[in-house]
């Protein structure tokens, strides 16, 4: 298997997890979205608080040039460990926030 291929199945199987998990609090889903032709993976958070509409990312991953891009992680925990443990190496696993430090300066 090539690295890009192992790099989305364990994307995949990670956000899937994720997707089980239920917020303590309102009528609120989560939603998977792996796009694997484009290599894009997101966990989407949908539904009410309350009278509050809540919807969004809680996690935005792209897979490009065979790294693992961090674009957004609203997880409180982080997904970089759960991919580390998963067999990416930390070394694959960049953060957008690391490419803008290194744009600007």
């Amino acid at each position: 298997m090539d690295t890009t291929t192992k790099y989305r199945e364990i994307l995949k199987q990670v956000i899937l997890e994720y997707a089980k998990l239920r917020p303590s609090h309102g009528q609120i889903r989560l939603d998977a979205v792996c796009d694997e032709i484009r290599d894009r993976y997101a966990l989407m958070h949908v539904g009410w608080d309350g009278s509050r509409r809540v919807r969004g990312n809680l996690l935005y991953v792209v897979i490009q040039e065979g790294k693992v891009l961090i674009e957004y992680d609203g997880i409180g925990y982080g997904i970089s460990s759960d991919l580390i443990a998963r067999g990416i190496p930390e070394s694959d696993i960049i953060f957008a926030e690391e490419l803008v430090s290194t744009a600007v300066a």
